[in-house]
């Protein structure tokens, strides 16, 4: 299927989560986020309760610990991560390939992992990016629009004319929010729980035709 945008088939940009989308650190983030939460005395039954992927490590914690002590848990969960990053992500399948076929102004990177914790997990799989909006860079998360807003502001782009891709429903409800086309991937979630334009199973089924009017994206509908 050829994905199609508010103004028609083509794209000025196209803007991607990192874990769970181009990356899976899962593994990883369920044991360091395991480890805090009885160094932080956290009850198995509230940690269950909380989402933890696809949102800002502040916002967990907010929903976990008093005010007071937030500061310190944050710092703590983004050591235990950091240090966790080596043999603790693996590329999905595609990412090389579609990264590789879009010039440097036509994509981005839109995490709500930390700046630095980000970088060391795409550097640990390879992956040079050009442009970056992290949790450091926002006041309000995904499901919020802000995040992606700012991306297609920093990259000089309609944000009508850029597509997102997701594989959490707070992300896909973010990039809905900022008026672009989203594209689901079904790496953490089932199709039934993603609400986007197009949903396929990994960034392997989406491939991409450059030209001076833009990004035309085909997808492969199977998940």
């Amino acid at each position: 299927m050829k994905l199609q945008g508010m103004h028609g088939p083509r794209f000025d940009a196209l803007l991607f989560d990192n874990d769970g989308t181009l990356i899976s650190s899962m593994e990883s983030v369920h044991r360091c986020w395991t480890r805090w939460a009885r160094e932080h005395g956290i009850t198995d039954e509230a940690f269950a309760a909380v989402e933890l992927h696809g949102r800002p490590a502040a916002e967990i914690i907010a929903e976990l610990l008093p005010e007071d002590v937030r500061a310190g848990a944050l710092a703590r969960i983004e050591v235990l991560e950091t240090e966790d990053v080596a043999g603790g992500v693996v590329l999905l399948p595609g990412t090389k390939e579609l990264l590789s076929a879009l010039p440097a102004g036509r994509w981005a990177v839109v995490t709500s992992a930390t700046r630095p914790l980000a970088e060391a997990r795409l550097r640990e799989v390879g992956i040079d990016y050009p442009e970056m909006v992290a949790a450091d860079d926002i006041t309000r998360g995904k499901p919020d629009p802000e995040p992606f807003l700012l991306a297609a502001a920093r990259l000089g782009v309609d944000p009508a004319r850029c597509a997102v891709f997701e594989d959490a429903p707070a992300g896909l409800a973010a990039g809905r929010a900022a008026g672009m086309t989203t594209v689901a991937l079904t790496t953490t979630h089932t199709a039934a729980e993603l609400d986007a334009d197009a949903v396929v199973r990994d960034l392997s089924a989406v491939s991409v035709l450059v030209g001076a009017e833009g990004v035309t994206i085909e997808t492969d509908d199977r998940t």
